[in-house]
C-alpha cells in the first residue's frame, strides 16, 4: 500500500546506555538527590500528519519475578505520534559523537518491536523518499510529555507544518516511582521502558557466553558474581569530582574497593567491571580482588573485532546494561541514567541485589545494610509497572 507522505510520523532515536523509547526515563543520585554529571541521552523523532485511523554474601534469595501490570498502551514518541494521527517510522539509532549512527536491527529486535506495537498505531521500516528531502519543524519535548504539552505546543505547530522533529530531554534526574499506571501516558512509560525493545539475538548470546564465564568462576570459589559500572572516562569529569549537597554522585576504584571490603566481600569474588580495557588506574584494585575482568577479557575472541571496534560503543554498553542486569550483586560506582535502568531490570527479574557504595564508618555493617532505596523503598518506576 503507498504511503502518503503527508501522514508519516519517522523517528530517529539516539541512545547513550540505551536511552530507552519512554517519558519517564530519568537519571537519579544514589540517594535520589539529583546531580549534574551530563549524559547525552536524547530521543529525536520526525513526524508528518497521517491519515485519521483509529555480598558479605548478599542474600542470594531472589525476590519474585515481576508480571507487567500496564495495559498496552503507546511510548513517547508514539503517544504523540497516536494523539495526532500518524504512522512511526522505525528509528536509527546515533552514538554520543556527531555522526555515529547505526540501524536499529544492528542493535535491537525490530519485528519485536514492530509486534509489540501491533494495535496501537501503524510502524513502517523507512521515511518515504518524498519527504526526505523537506526541513522538519524542531519541537523540544519533555520526558515527562503530557496530553496538555501536546495539545498546546506540538499540535498546533502539526497543524502548520506537517513534518515535526520532536527531540526528547530530560530535564530532571529521577526513576521514582508515582504509584500504579492509571492513565494511557503512564502505561506509555511502563511499555516503552520494560517492554518494547529487546536487544539483537547475537548481542545476547555473546552476553551469555560472558556470563557464564563469570558463573563458573565464581562457581570455582563459592563465591558471588559482582558488576560494578565503572568508567575511568567518566571518573575524570568535574561534574564526577564535585559533590552535590555534600553526597558524592561516583565512586573511585580505590573507594569502591574499600566499600567492598568493609562490607564482607573478598578475593575469592569474581568481578565485572564496565571499563572496557584495563586501566592503571584499576590496579590498586585487582590487588584485593584479583579475580576482576573487563570486557577485553571476556569477550569471545572472534567477536571482538565486532564489539570493541572504534564506534563501538553503544554495542559495549548494551553489553554492559545485559551482564549488570543479570549479576548476583550490582553496584553502580557513578549515578546516572544506566544505574537506574539497570536498576529497574533486576527488580523486573528480581534480582533486587543492589548495593548503593558509600564512606563505610568504622563499626562492621553488612553488605544489606547498603541496599539501593529504589530496592529497600520500592520507589522505582518498575514498582508502579510491575505487580
Amino acid at each position: 500500500m503507498a504511503v502518503d507522505p503527508r501522514q508519516v510520523l519517522a523517528g530517529f532515536l539516539t541512545i547513550s546506555m540505551f536511552a530507552m523509547l519512554g517519558n519517564m526515563i530519568k537519571r537519579d543520585h544514589f540517594d535520589s538527590i539529583e546531580v549534574s554529571i551530563q549524559e547525552t541521552s536524547v530521543v529525536q523523532f520526525d513526524a508528518l500528519k497521517a491519515e485519521e485511523k483509529s555480598v558479605t554474601q548478599v542474600s542470594t534469595e531472589s525476590s519474585p519475578e515481576l508480571k507487567p501490570c500496564w495495559a498496552k498502551p503507546v511510548p513517547n514518541a508514539v503517544v504523540i505520534a497516536r494523539y495526532l494521527g500518524a504512522i512511526l517510522v522505525i528509528p536509527d539509532i546515533r552514538g554520543n559523537e556527531v555522526g555515529q549512527r547505526r540501524n536499529f536491527e544492528d542493535m535491537y529486535d525490530a519485528d519485536n518491536f514492530t509486534a509489540r506495537l501491533t494495535g496501537v498505531i501503524e510502524v513502517v521500516r523507512e521515511l518515504p523518499a518524498e519527504v526526505t528531502t523537506e526541513n522538519p519543524a524542531v519541537i523540544r519535548v519533555p520526558n515527562r510529555v503530557s496530553e496538555d504539552f501536546i495539545k498546546n505546543n506540538i499540535q498546533p505547530v502539526f497543524r502548520t507544518k506537517s513534518y515535526l522533529r520532536l527531540a526528547t530531554f530530560f530535564p530532571s534526574i529521577n526513576l521514582k516511582a508515582s504509584g500504579k499506571p492509571n492513565t494511557d501516558l503512564d502505561s506509555t512509560a511502563c511499555l516503552a521502558m520494560f517492554g518494547s525493545l529487546v536487544m539483537k539475538q547475537e548481542i545476547l548470546e555473546v552476553v551469555d557466553r560472558m556470563v557464564e564465564r563469570l558463573r563458573t568462576l565464581s562457581r570455582n570459589t563459592g563465591s558471588q558474581f559482582i558488576a560494578i559500572d565503572i568508567r575511568v572516562d567518566v571518573l575524570e569529569k568535574k561534574s564526577c569530582r564535585e559533590k552535590s549537597n555534600g553526597r558524592k554522585p561516583c565512586y573511585t576504584a580505590v573507594e569502591i574497593r574499600d566499600f567492598l571490603r568493609k562490607v564482607g566481600f573478598n578475593a575469592d569474588n569474581t568481578i565485572y567491571l564496565t571499563e572496557t580495557w584495563w586501566h592503571e588506574s584499576l590496579n590498586p584494585f585487582k590487588e584485593v580482588f584479583p579475580k576482576t575482568y573487563t570486557k577485553d577479557d571476556l569477550i569471545p575472541a572472534e567477536k571482538k573485532g565486532h564489539f570493541l571496534q572504534s564506534g563501538g560503543a553503544e554495542l559495549q554498553r548494551a553489553l554492559d546494561f545485559q551482564i549488570c542486569s543479570k549479576s548476583d550483586v550490582f553496584v553502580p560506582a557513578i549515578s546516572g541514567l544506566f544505574y537506574g535502568n539497570v536498576a529497574g531490570k533486576r527488580i523486573t527479574w528480581g534480582r533486587t541485589q543492589i548495593l548503593v557504595p558509600s564512606q563505610v564508618p568504622s563499626s562492621s555493617p553488612t553488605a544489606s545494610n547498603f541496599i539501593s532505596p529504589y530496592v529497600s523503598k520500592k520507589n522505582h518506576v518498575a514498582y508502579s509497572c510491575f505487580c
